[in-house]
């Protein structure tokens, strides 16, 4: 039954179990099988706890009591296993993590089981999974092509059907992008709506988010469900979720919205004429339910001083990155042990003065709110493309020692529509358009108001019913 599984979203494997039709064993044991068949080819989960899954599996008597998951390779601490961030010494160490984090106890009491770990760029600093440690993860519509980053063996995997549903981050579009790359849905969290606890309070000054990559908004909406609300300490959280929670707001009409679309590009980046296309389509479908759509967007999206103060933020982290993990190993870290460009930004982070950073977050507050005074103004949603150009070939976006920051400069296409929503830690999902031409999926992002996932979970639904996506299968399938 394994390939019948493969089908199935979390939602509906979990059923089974509710049902008494399978055994969550047997699920674990299906999952495991896919994993071991189609693994080799994607190189999407690079550590594997296949015995800790058989031994737990329906051990915990949550609403995906035995469903099989993954969790990234950065952040999600899980006690006793690897977290080496796509970095080459924290492999060389053994690196394993000694507690679980928040996020993971909620994944784990919901009764998901982990089966592993998924590949991602060192630090998640790419639109790509390439790492020198554990090497690339492939796209299971074209091997030859990105998968993305840097959740982009989270997304791999959830494409192939080795896993329905993995755990995923995003600091500048790492959740949105591998979804747009792989058919997926993507949602970014609201800033604050999951807990980072209890190692840290944030991640990347606050630009970081943690959730998931799932194949269906209903299982995007019912794992939200599991992981929203904040822990002992956080340092701040999103607003409350809806009455009843976010699936329950699945059943409900978002009504008629006022709809803004961005069809080209908000800055000097060229978009691929594949790309508006599935713009139009989407917003073609949104009129046709009813709601009003009107070419508009926010103005500060043009504005390209926002990305030198990402990369203020971005570089800073980097550094002290690596002196913190440094001291969880036991030594220093210096370029020799990173990629060249880890290696690079954090050489501009240790240079970035206090006062500096401290203007970055000052001017990153002022984005947000010049970004949401659009909304304020009357609009509900916004509706443009996840990435400017469809997946690229891999090895494209790739550094050299003797250009370390070549991949991040021509990483540009991939973030321009997703990192202003890091910046401003506004809620926004992915999802599949129309088929492009060829084994090239392309996602259409939709972006709300701070704690506004119910109304993005409500209109990717829809979208989901008139432009349905979850029976398309990649080349690479279990």
């Amino acid at each position: 039954m394994s390939d019948e599984l493969a089908l199935l979203d979390a939602t509906d494997q979990a059923a089974l179990v509710a049902r008494g039709e399978l055994q969550p064993a047997e699920l674990v044991e299906a999952g495991i099988r896919r994993v071991e068949a189609r693994n080799p080819e994607l190189n999407a989960l690079i550590h594997f706890s296949f015995e800790r899954a058989r031994d737990e599996a329906g051990s915990r008597s949550g609403p995906f009591r035995g469903v099989p998951f993954a969790m990234k390779d950065i952040g999600g601490p899980d006690a006793g296993q690897p977290n080496h961030c796509g970095m080459r010494a924290l492999r060389d160490a053994g690196f394993r993590e000694s507690e679980d984090g928040y996020l993971t106890r909620r994944f784990k009491n919901a009764g998901l089981e982990i089966l592993g770990r998924t590949n991602t760029p060192e630090l998640a600093l790419l639109p790509t999974t390439e790492c020198e440690a554990y090497g690339p993860t492939r796209s299971p519509w074209d091997p030859a092509r990105s998968a993305g980053g840097s959740s982009g063996g989270a997304a791999s995997a959830v494409a192939a059907g080795l896993v329905p549903a993995a755990h995923a981050s995003d600091g500048g579009g790492s959740i949105r992008g591998p979804a747009s790359m792989c058919g997926l849905v993507g949602l970014k969290p609201t800033r604050g709506r999951n807990s980072f606890g209890p190692s840290v309070g944030e991640r990347w000054s606050g630009l970081s988010a943690e959730f998931v990559v799932t194949r269906t908004v209903r299982d995007s909406a019912a794992l939200l469900d599991v992981t929203a609300g904040p822990e002992p300490g956080d340092p701040y959280h999103a607003p409350p979720a809806p009455d009843g929670g976010f699936a329950a707001c699945l059943t409900r009409d978002p009504g008629r919205l006022r709809v803004g679309v961005l069809r080209g590009a908000a800055r000097d980046i060229p978009v691929d004429p594949a790309v508006v296309a599935v713009v139009d389509a989407t917003a073609r479908a949104l009129e046709a339910r009813g709601h009003h759509v009107e070419e508009s967007h926010p103005e500060p999206l043009g504005d390209p001083e926002h990305v030198g103060h990402y990369v203020n933020v971005v570089s800073t982290n980097v550094a002290r990155a690596l002196d913190a993990w440094g001291a969880r190993i036991g030594r220093p870290l210096g370029p020799k042990d990173v990629e060249p460009l880890t290696g690079a930004l954090a050489e501009r982070g240790a240079t970035v003065p206090a006062p500096e950073l401290l203007a970055t977050i000052e001017y990153v507050h002022r984005f947000g709110r010049r970004l949401a005074a659009w909304w304020q103004g009357g609009f509900d949603l916004l509706v443009c493309a996840t990435q400017a150009d469809p997946p690229p070939e891999l090895g494209v976006l790739t550094s050299t020692p003797e250009e370390p920051l070549r991949a991040f400069i021509r990483s540009a296409p991939y973030g321009a529509f997703t990192l202003p929503f890091n910046l401003s830690g506004q809620p926004a999902i992915s999802v599949p358009g129309e088929p492009a031409e060829g084994d090239r999926p392309i996602g259409v992002q939709l972006v709300a108001l701070h704690g506004r996932e119910d109304l993005l979970l409500q209109v990717a639904g829809q979208l989901e019913q008139d432009l349905p996506w979850r029976d398309r299968r990649p080349r690479l399938h279990a």
